[in-house]
């Protein structure tokens, strides 16, 4: 299954815990975009194009992968053809494997349309930037609006007034619905 939406919206959140919950792997696009910013950020002498081509797996577990430093750098890493090419065949070897939640911006409409189940996460603007810490999550979707994509047959469930654990509930029994 795939879970989209814009920043702020639980999609990291709710996606580990989903995975967890239904026995199914877990997969972290966002961590594979910021673990190629990293790094290029690092000075590896890698190229963007480069870095996403292997050298960003050895950052995935590094403490400054959530920085605000990488968080600023993110999307324009992320925005190159070659580096989107690269993650998104990386993603669909990942899904290819079996059962999965994985989570993005472009994930159910452009990495894995056939996705048995496509969620759309979404959260009023000052949910979202709460959530973020003070990080503007409208300017990041500013930013990543060329990623993002609402797919057509995906469920849209608004998180706005509920807690991670509640839009786990949701996402659980529709789930349970597709099997």
């Amino acid at each position: 299954m795939t879970i989209d939406g814009p920043a702020g919206a639980g999609k990291s959140t709710v996606a580990c815990a989903l995975a967890e919950r239904v026995g199914f792997r877990y997969l972290d696009t966002g961590a594979m975009y910021r673990a190629v910013t990293l790094a290029v950020l690092s000075g590896a002498g890698e190229a963007p194009e480069a870095a996403a081509s292997g050298a960003w797996r050895s950052y995935l577990d590094d403490p400054r992968l959530r920085s605000r430093e990488v968080a600023e750098a993110v999307s324009a890493v992320a925005r190159q053809p070659g580096v989107r090419e690269a993650m998104r065949a990386a993603q669909r070897a990942f899904l290819e494997q079996g059962d999965a939640v994985a989570e993005g911006r472009d994930i159910g409409d452009v990495v894995w349309p056939d996705a048995e189940l496509k969620i759309w996460l979404d959260a009023a603007p000052a949910v979202r930037a709460t959530r973020r810490g003070g990080e503007d999550a409208l300017e990041r979707d500013r930013r990543d609006a060329a990623q993002t994509r609402v797919p057509a047959d995906a469920v849209l469930v608004d998180t706005t007034s509920l807690t991670p654990a509640q839009v786990v509930d949701v996402l659980v029994a529709l789930v349970e619905e597709r099997r």
